[in-house]
């Protein structure tokens, strides 16, 4: 089967194309805008018309887009999540034999939700900053269409390769800091908001699994669970070994020793707290250089994932421990 992957370069394109590179039966090209792509290509200035003769040259069977921007200006979510989504969709519509669509969207497109229930792909989109409100109108454009297309709404991406703006990232390089500098203390955002966290890895093999299904419209790919961000970020720091406090806000949060004896919040009493400012979802949150921007809060996040699991026959295989053990087994080897 040909491939055609958009995005490569990115946290999640980067995992997919390990994972279709190892499997035989696909034959994969890779367009973008580096020098490493097969096609040299931007999404957010190329033509449609241009575009469409790269796909009659290449005649993929499938077309997986993982490109996108998740930190910039609102014009540049736009043009990254909006616009070279038309472009993508205009292109395979225009070419002889139009492929079909594996489009990665993001939970983000959901806003807020009703605490401690899990989300449906039927439940109604209420995006609250640029990048949920960008990666919303991609999808629409996707299922708009017209093409056989399948739109992967992915939870939380957590794993090796995070950026070092994701929270955990973040988290990793503050640790790694902490312990060379011998500080007793790292800063963190709020960690009091509920997330679905899922592994790199595990999206990638979702991605794969999608381009050669039947599947169509929208699927949640997470785990299923809902994790406290401050419970998540605690997997890191034992990881780690770091033995001193992370401060949120200037509140200290509860040492991992300390967790079970004073046990948990439910996640029903965080609905008037801000949630943590996750991989992918940064218009909720903080800026790239760590200012706050005005957003509504978005307590709650968990998938509803049965849809994968049915139309896909996908689930879960890393483990949240493991996946946040090798970010800091990354971090910590990085000269």
């Amino acid at each position: 089967m040909r491939v055609l992957l958009l995005g490569a370069d990115g946290f999640i394109g980067r995992r997919v194309t390990d994972r279709l590179l190892m499997d035989q039966e696909l034959q994969v090209t890779v367009l973008g805008r580096r020098d490493s792509a097969d096609i040299r290509f931007d999404l957010t200035t190329g033509s449609p018309g241009a575009l469409a003769r790269f796909l009659d040259a290449v005649a993929p069977q499938v077309v997986i887009n993982c490109a996108g921007a998740t930190y910039g200006s609102s014009r540049t979510l736009i043009r990254s999540n909006t616009l070279a989504v038309a472009t993508v969709c205009e292109a395979i519509r225009r070419s002889r034999e139009p492929a079909r669509l594996v489009h990665v969207g993001s939970a983000a497109e959901y806003g807020p939700v009703p605490g401690g229930v899990p989300v449906s792909e039927q439940a109604e989109p209420r995006p609250v900053g640029p990048y949920g409100v960008s990666k919303l109108a991609g999808t629409e454009l996707v299922l708009a269409s017209g093409l056989d297309a399948a739109v992967l709404r992915v939870f939380d991406v957590v794993g090796p390769g995070a950026p070092t703006a994701s929270l955990f990232g973040r988290l990793a390089e503050g640790l790694r800091r902490a312990l060379e500098r011998d500080e007793s203390t790292v800063r963190m955002p709020d960690l009091s908001g509920y997330r679905d966290f899922v592994d790199v890895r595990d999206v990638a093999r979702a991605i794969q699994a999608a381009a050669v299904s039947a599947a169509t419209g929208v699927v949640n790919i997470g785990s299923g669970h809902a994790v406290r961000a401050r419970d998540a970020a605690q997997l890191l720091v034992r990881a780690s070994g770091f033995e001193g406090s992370i401060v949120e806000e200037n509140r200290p949060v509860l040492l991992p020793a300390q967790v079970g004896a004073a046990g948990g919040d439910h996640p029903h009493g965080h609905h008037h707290q801000p949630g943590p400012y996750l991989p992918g979802h940064r218009a909720e949150g903080l800026r790239p250089e760590g200012r706050a921007v005005p957003g509504e809060p978005v307590p709650w996040r968990q998938a509803d994932v049965r849809t994968a699991r049915d139309r896909l026959g996908w689930r879960t295989q890393v483990p949240l421990e493991e996946s946040l053990g090798d970010v800091w087994l990354e971090t910590a080897c990085r000269v």
